[in-house]
């Protein structure tokens, strides 16, 4: 077993973030006899997952329900998680495909901008 403590210095997260991710049903721990927080020794994988999990966007619970998929070999591939990872991806080509859009349109006004002289008339409205 690991102490909160520990894992936080195995994995780099912080014992406040690991109990965020407690409450969020991320990561589960037991109380010793003397009320510490104690994890299973594959905790620190399971933390790398979820942290890669955030990384690539996913919220917290896209990343719960993909928690029983996850070994410490990785995510198990099942239908559950290629739906979740698939939802993820989709909501990442929508904001993707914004971010595009306002991109064009900051450019359009980029270039219009350069395309006429700047008048240092503070009077000129």
């Amino acid at each position: 077993m690991v102490l909160i403590g520990e894992l936080s210095r195995r994995t780099g997260v912080s014992a406040r973030l690991l109990r965020y991710y407690e409450e969020q049903e991320l990561l589960h721990s037991e109380r010793d006899a003397n009320g510490y927080r104690s994890y299973t020794e594959d905790a620190p994988e399971r933390v790398a997952v979820i942290r890669e999990l955030l990384e690539a966007g996913l919220p917290t619970k896209a990343i719960r329900e993909l928690m029983p998929c996850s070994t410490s070999d990785g995510l198990k591939h099942c239908e559950r998680s290629r739906t979740v990872l698939n939802v993820g991806l989709d909501r990442l080509d929508e904001q993707i495909a914004e971010l595009a859009k306002k991109r064009s349109l900051l450019a359009g006004q980029v270039k219009t901008a350069l395309s006429r002289p700047f008048d240092p008339d503070p009077d000129r409205v």
